[in-house]
């Protein structure tokens, strides 16, 4: 260990802030993280004073003080945050002003603004405002005024249904609420800030792209591809991406980061590569990298690349190999001091584990193939970097979507290299629309050319893409494994990269035995393995009945009105008021009612044709509805379920 902190000394200070951040998030709150603090302070202030006989023996002082220190504040942090997002707002509608700070966000019914209020309580809440053509004209920065009952964010309780809740709150929202068109109206006033301008920069720049007459498929992309703004793309072309083992291409990361740089690195190559110079030419283009990470709106992809390349620059006009591991170590440091919650963020443990793998295992792969042909290297260099990140995200991959693309070092040799090369025929296109309105002539011939190079090679990427996602097996899906599996497949194919690289028995011995452990953790979830169960979903709006077997959905047709089929209980589903004017000398034993659909379904009337013990209301019947059922229920001693509100209803089979 005291080696790997030797090569990586930022790791002193990032293993004590992810400790911290998880014990503080899963285990325990830390409530008196100054105590903490002072006590880390106390052990390093110690170790300055102690006698030259006994520096040896008590040389862990410091760094034990250090680790406590950087513990306690990182628990500090992390409570500032959840303080933020914390509930404070009133049951019942309230005047509140608040500034919108992104971009506003077309859905099928509504448009949606994230929303910083800063009347009556200072928090950040999603606001859904009535679709009307003047959100449109709404600009992060804008000033509203509006009166609503601002809710909670609720799961809807489905037991496979990821942590909404948890997810809202990691990203600093408090809570959501509707606005119709008469409950808001803008001030007038607009209020600045860094993000602020950098949305408001993007906004324009995504205004700009439409003057480059694409189609929509082709616009979302370049969107996505240049300034991470994805909420244009289609569902479709999204799960084609992700089939094909190409979506990281979609969000503005270390790749297009790294062209950037590559640009400017170049336009500033004049200034040679030693001495003051140089440190002016890496100077100038960080500044221009921040510049384009201004551009993008600031999402926390590009902080994380530019952080990254800037510590590299600072490394390289130190004299020295910039891009290193400690340099990765620092990046995740300083983010997680800015934002403890982006650990959190699957982009930020994918993003630092591709490039901890990418910097890890790619030089073992080099290693073992070394072609003299340029065309050959290249590919080979490329094949090696796509197979390290894949190695190391995979397992992230399916712990959190169950899915890993088959083909994707045939995607990524394919689509990677015309990535760079989009960006670059960006710039003379982006350069050319900027000066069309001084109708020069040669813009009026230049435009129509790079024009369409532009969009013949959008139109390759997509087409290659697609067609990767049609192929046979193309993609694992409904493949999710536990955060203990994929804690163990990460040792394998670390063990097995470290195996191949200093030939030790020992390594290949940890990794097989983990390997059967691995394989063990199967076998106990498969004697474990959980009943098949009848479950009532919970879907706003809609009645959805099915089995959930195996941690997943399975639909089958259901009468609208008639019994559902269950070996050992009666279950009957009713929709429609078809027994209002039915009489019987003896009710019907049924076990479960299910009621859906119809707001007109009266439990008094039910009661005189059937006796149960439980009924299920889905989430087809209306809100209103489903609180007078339920107290119609409370009133006559019958359970009641609430899908909409209590979440799913699961009887085992």
């Amino acid at each position: 260990m005291s080696d790997l902190v030797a090569k990586i000394p930022f790791l002193r200070l990032l293993l004590p802030a992810v400790a911290s951040i998880s014990v503080s998030a899963f285990l325990i709150e830390l409530t008196y993280s100054w105590i903490i603090c002072t006590a880390g302070a106390g052990a390093m202030a110690v170790s300055f004073f102690v006698s030259e006989r006994k520096q040896f023996t008590c040389r862990w002082l410091f760094g034990a003080g250090l680790f406590i220190f950087v513990f306690g504040l990182f628990s500090f942090l992390f409570r500032q945050k959840i303080k933020e997002s914390q509930w404070r707002f009133a049951d019942k509608p309230t005047v509140c002003i608040g500034t919108v700070v992104d971009v506003p966000r077309e859905k099928p019914r509504s448009f949606a603004c994230n929303v910083k209020i800063s009347y009556p309580v200072s928090h950040k809440i999603v606001a859904y405002l009535q679709k009307e053509d003047r959100v449109r004209n709404i600009t992060p920065g804008d000033e509203i005024v509006f009166v609503a009952q601002i809710r909670t964010f609720k799961n809807f309780g489905n037991p496979d249904d990821f942590d909404y809740v948890r997810f809202m709150r990691n990203n600093g929202f408090s809570g959501t609420t509707y606005l119709s068109s008469s409950n808001w109206h803008p001030t007038g006033k607009e209020h600045a800030s860094l993000y602020v301008s950098a949305q408001k920069v993007r906004k324009k720049a995504l205004e700009f792209y439409r003057m480059f007459e694409l189609d929509n498929d082709a616009y979302s992309f370049i969107s996505a591809l240049t300034l991470g703004y994805k909420h244009d793309l289609t569902n479709e072309l999204q799960e084609a991406f992700r089939a094909s083992g190409t979506a990281h291409v979609l969000a503005v990361s270390g790749l297009h980061v790294g062209v950037i740089y590559g640009i400017f690195a170049f336009l500033f190559s004049f200034l040679g590569k030693t001495g003051g110079r140089f440190v002016i030419k890496q100077i100038m283009t960080i500044a221009a990298l921040w510049l384009y990470a201004f551009l993008t709106g600031l999402p926390p992809s590009v902080l994380r690349a530019t952080l990254m390349l800037t510590i590299a620059s600072v490394g390289w006009m130190g004299g020295r190999r910039g891009f290193t591991l400690n340099a990765l170590a620092a990046a995740a440091f300083f983010i997680l001091a800015f934002n403890p919650m982006s650990l959190f963020n699957v982009g930020f443990q994918m993003s630092f584990i591709a490039v901890l793998a990418i910097l890890s295992f790619s030089p073992v792969l080099d290693s073992l193939y070394q072609p003299k042909n340029k065309i050959i290297k290249k590919s080979w260099g490329l094949f090696s970097v796509s197979i390290s990140a894949q190695a190391g995200i995979f397992p992230i991959a399916l712990h959190y979507f169950g899915t890993f693309p088959t083909f994707f070092f045939i995607a990524n040799m394919l689509i990677v290299p015309l990535i760079g090369v989009i960006i670059y025929a960006c710039i003379p296109v982006i350069l050319l629309t900027g000066l069309k309105p001084f109708q020069f002539v040669i813009v009026d011939w230049l435009y129509p050319v790079f024009g369409w190079i532009l969009k013949g090679l959008i139109f390759v990427v997509l087409k290659v893409v697609c067609f990767i996602e049609t192929l046979p097996y193309a993609q694992l899906s409904d493949k999710p494994i536990s955060t203990l599996q994929m804690m163990m497949l990460l040792f394998i194919v670390v063990t097995v990269f470290k195996f191949f690289t200093h030939k030790r028995v020992a390594s290949l011995i940890a990794g097989l035995t983990c390997s059967l452990f691995f394989i063990l953790t199967f076998t106990y979830a498969e004697l474990s393995r959980k009943p098949v169960q009848l479950a009532v979903f919970n879907k706003p709006g809609f009645s959805d009945i099915g089995l959930y077997v195996d941690e997943k959905r399975v639909d089958f047709d259901i009468k609208e009105n008639g019994f559902i089929p269950h070996p050992s209980k009666s279950i009957l589903r009713l929709s429609e008021s078809i027994y209002s004017h039915a009489e019987t000398s003896r009710p019907f034993e049924i076990d479960v009612i299910v009621l859906s659909h119809d707001p007109a379904l009266s439990i008094m009337q039910l009661t005189n044709i059937f006796r149960t013990g439980q009924i299920v209301l889905d989430s087809s019947i209306p809100l209103y509805d489903r609180i007078r059922l339920m107290s119609d229920c409370e009133k006559l001693g019958i359970s009641c379920h609430d899908v909409g509100e209590d979440g799913a209803y699961l009887i085992n089979l």
